[in-house]
């Protein structure tokens, strides 16, 4: 029987055109940018899966949504539709926006964690650790061991290893667990879900023991998609179904709302406490702006609320979804290694595996990604030594078992002929691999280095 076909779920109305580089122009560029990738400027880009944050193409709907912004400084129209929207689909009684996720991510912090708390979470991501340290806790990962396994199969490598989480809460006791941690579709990891049987074994044990569980729902969507897909009892369930049901499970969430959402800007914090909530407010006039806008425009929120009606459409999970199993697939047939199962929102290459002749010191998957973008002008991303930081005792390299580069997609942006575009510059790099130096710091910021850290090559 033939395959049939797929097709994104919308047509194009409006495209912005781009400029195209020399591989010569392209080295130097890499030099100037200290083979960061975070440095190049966007002209100088071809392809750009940098991140899926604020990088997707908004619908005529929301565009229009714009033109319905009000303004107004305090109890703004398009709060209270987002709000509407929010406690339909998520299902959580309070609303704080906030400008992007880690503005959620900061006041949730400084609400819940005190001095010496630990915070257990399947697998860190960079800004919520952070968060969680300035307000003095400490992350704990409590992911299961598969999704430290690239090639691992497993379906669900963001669920939570429910004897590491007891093992902590028994040697630190409860009352130093402010809450879990938990993220839909991992990034770390690959873009990995957590199934829902795990979140509801999850639930019963944090709710036996007084432990909230905040939820960053970041990528909840796709991680319901994946629901609906892997998980036995859910096929015939819908997206918007799954996604109420994983929500009803926890006790709050952050979200930066650049994702799911569709938008290029925004977040909120999500809650179901009241008196949490009124705290969260509070400090959300301190770090955003008012309570009503958290840092944003009235259109910002309006195009929030129209996005979050559009991504629960499981048109758009499956055509999202499927342009990334289109390029992961291909990188896979010519033996690139690639964490396994391929994600939601991006590919992830195994560069320790790809690069094994590069130490870790050496950080392999940031030479990878400034190789890639020589290669084609494609705009990838470091996941591994350099994102993971710091240990702030020893001051070494923390050294995560994953040393990725993430090839990120954008939302409703690129089309197939870019991701074979994309394939052909990764598998051409593969084939030269013995022929790329590591690379030395020469600066390094205090916080998150991997915006900003600049590099030079140990070798020509």
């Amino acid at each position: 029987m033939t395959k049939q076909s797929w097709a994104e779920p919308f047509k194009i109305k409006s495209v912005e055109l781009l400029r195209m580089t020399t591989r010569q122009e392209r080295e130097a560029i890499i030099a100037e940018a200290g083979y960061n990738t975070f440095l190049i400027r966007s002209r100088d880009v071809y392809i750009d899966l940098l991140t899926d944050s604020g990088t997707a193409a908004m619908s005529d709907r929301q565009w229009a949504g714009l033109m319905l912004g009000d303004e107004a400084y305090a109890g703004s129209e398009n709060y209270y539709h987002l709000e509407a929207a929010i406690q339909e689909h998520y299902g959580y009684r309070y609303l704080v926006p906030t400008h992007q996720g880690r503005g959620a991510e900061n006041i949730l912090s400084q609400l819940m964690i005190k001095q010496g708390d630990f915070v257990p979470g399947n697998m860190y991501f960079t800004t919520t650790r952070l968060h969680q340290e300035l307000a003095g806790g400490a992350f704990v990962d409590v992911i299961v061991d598969e999704a430290h396994e690239p090639a691992s199969e497993h379906p669900f490598k963001g669920n939570v290893d429910i004897a590491k989480l007891d093992r902590l809460v028994r040697e630190v006791g409860a009352a130093r667990v402010p809450y879990v941690s938990l993220e839909a579709n991992v990034n770390m990891a690959g873009g990995q879900p957590f199934s829902m049987a795990n979140l509801k074994e999850l639930s019963a044990y944090c709710r036996a023991r007084n432990i909230p569980i905040m939820l960053d729902a970041t990528r909840a969507i796709e991680n319901a998609y994946f629901i609906k897909e892997r998980e036995p009892g859910y096929a015939n369930k819908s997206v918007k179904a799954i996604l109420r049901e994983m929500c009803d499970l926890t006790d709050g969430a952050t979200v930066s709302a650049k994702k799911d959402l569709l938008v290029n800007i925004g977040g909120f914090l999500a809650l179901n406490d009241e008196g949490l909530f009124k705290r969260a407010q509070n400090l959300a006039v301190v770090y955003e702006g008012l309570h009503t806008y958290g840092g944003l425009a009235g259109r910002d929120m309006e195009a929030m609320a129209q996005g979050l009606r559009e991504a629960v459409m499981e048109s758009h999970q499956a055509a999202r979804i499927g342009q990334v199993r289109y390029l992961g697939e291909q990188l896979e047939a010519a033996g690139v290694p690639i964490v396994k199962p391929i994600g939601s929102h991006g590919v992830f290459i195994d560069a320790a595996a790809f690069l094994p002749h590069i130490e870790r010191d050496a950080y392999p998957a940031q030479a990878l990604a400034a190789a890639i973008y020589v290669e084609a002008g494609v705009r990838a991303m470091e996941r591994g030594n350099v994102s993971a930081g710091r240990d702030p005792e020893t001051g070494a390299n923390r050294q995560p078992n994953l040393e990725l580069v993430r090839l990120t997609i954008p939302r409703r942006v690129y089309t197939q002929a870019h991701m074979d575009v994309v394939a052909e510059a990764v598998i051409g790099v593969h084939q030269r691999a013995s022929t790329i130096a590591g690379l030395r710091l020469t600066y390094e910021p205090e916080y998150l280095r991997f915006f900003q850290a600049r590099f030079e090559p140990l070798g020509p």
